[in-house]
C-alpha cells in the first residue's frame, strides 16, 4: 500500500538517496554533486511553507518508506513571475513504473491547483520520454525547448519546457495560498 503525504524535515536522509544517483550517473539533473540531508533540510526549509514538498511512502502514512518525492519551487526571482510554479520529481529506481509517480504528481497538481497557482512548469532533461508520458498524463504540454543548455557526463543535453495551467489567470491574480495552511489537496 503507498500513502501520500507532506515531506518532513526527517525525510531530508531518504529524499537525498532518492536523488543521488540522479545526480551521480544520469542526466536529469543538472547537479555534479548529490546534496546531503542537511542540504535537502535546508531546500525544503526555503519553501518557506509556500511551495509543497510531498512524499509517497510504501506500507502506509507513518509506517513506510519513502519512495520518492515531488515538490514545487519559485518559478524566476522576478516579483511578476509569482503566480507560476516549477515542479520537479524523483521516484526510486526499485519503484519506477508502478504508479506511484504518477499519483504523487496528481497530488502536487491538484494541491498546486487548489493554492491558486496559475500555471506549473516542468523542465525535462532530454530525451527523456518516461518523464515526458508522465508530465503528459499529469496535464503538461510542450511549450519548447532550450537546446544544448547542461554540459555533463561529456555531452549537451537539451532541455524541454512543458507547462501545465492550473487554473484561469484572472486579472487581478488571486494571491496564492501557503501550502503551510492547507496542506495537500486530492482532486
Amino acid at each position: 500500500m503507498i500513502a501520500i503525504r507532506a515531506a518532513t524535515p526527517e525525510d531530508a536522509a531518504a529524499i537525498a538517496a532518492i536523488y543521488a544517483p540522479h545526480v551521480l550517473t544520469g542526466t536529469v539533473s543538472f547537479e555534479i554533486e548529490p546534496p546531503d540531508a542537511r542540504q535537502m533540510r535546508t531546500r525544503m526549509a526555503a519553501s518557506d511553507g509556500l511551495y509543497p514538498w510531498l512524499v509517497v511512502t510504501t506500507g502506509g502514512e507513518t509506517d513506510g518508506g519513502v519512495i520518492g518525492y515531488a515538490y514545487a519551487t519559485r518559478f524566476r526571482d522576478r516579483p511578476a513571475y509569482k503566480y507560476v510554479v516549477e515542479t520537479s520529481i524523483y521516484v526510486a529506481d526499485t519503484a519506477q513504473r508502478q504508479g506511484a509517480g504518477r499519483l504523487l504528481y496528481e497530488a502536487l497538481i491538484d494541491t498546486l491547483r487548489a493554492q491558486g497557482f496559475v500555471h506549473a512548469i516542468g523542465a525535462l532533461a532530454l530525451p527523456n520520454d518516461a518523464s515526458i508520458s508522465l508530465h503528459e498524463a499529469v496535464g503538461f504540454r510542450r511549450a519548447g525547448v532550450y537546446r544544448e543548455v547542461g554540459f555533463k557526463h561529456g555531452r549537451w543535453i537539451d532541455v524541454g519546457i512543458w507547462q501545465c495551467e492550473l487554473n484561469d489567470a484572472r486579472i487581478p491574480p488571486v494571491e496564492p495560498r501557503k501550502f503551510a495552511e492547507m496542506g495537500i489537496v486530492r482532486g
